[in-house]
């Protein structure tokens, strides 16, 4: 009950302060302009980054709430770091990750985001994280969601 009522406040979080926190309109078959993050929220996607290149799973869950969310395209839910490490125990590589939009309230926010390989790649993919911050102020992942840009292929 208590990751319900996250996100209900993250989501209100989102209608009412995100406008002034992200770039202008654009068109659907333009990328979006990236925003600047404040540091400590800038640091949780810098230590994605670096956690996935390494291919360091542990470091990765280590970012994520202790009751955490993963929440992939095509996948079923993850909870938990334990099962976030598992899950990317044979994950990693190249990535860029750029903010899209941001907001925080207190001790919720989130990041609204896009990733790809590198960065001139371009982007493969969004995501959003839904943050919480932790005793010690840092801001934890309590779930992070994520889907490619491409449609799956229908299968032969």
């Amino acid at each position: 009950m208590r990751f319900v009522r996250l996100n209900i406040v993250i989501i209100a979080t989102a209608i009412f302060a995100a406008s002034a926190r992200t770039g202008p309109e654009q068109s659907a078959t333009a990328p979006m302009s990236s925003v600047a993050l404040p540091p400590p929220l800038d640091r949780v996607l810098r230590d994605y980054e670096r956690a996935w290149r390494a291919r360091e799973p542990a470091a990765l869950a280590g970012l994520f709430a202790e009751d955490g969310f993963v929440l992939a395209n095509g996948r079923l839910p993850v909870r938990g770091r334990d099962a976030i490490r598992a899950t990317y125990a044979d994950g990693g590589g190249p990535l860029v990750l750029r903010a899209l939009a941001y907001a925080t309230e207190g001790s919720v926010g989130y990041i609204i985001g896009a990733y790809g390989p590198g960065q001139d790649a371009g982007d493969t993919g969004k995501f959003v994280l839904a943050l919480r911050r932790a005793t010690d102020g840092r801001w934890l992942i309590a779930a992070d969601i994520d889907n490619a840009n491409q449609r799956p292929r229908p299968s032969p």
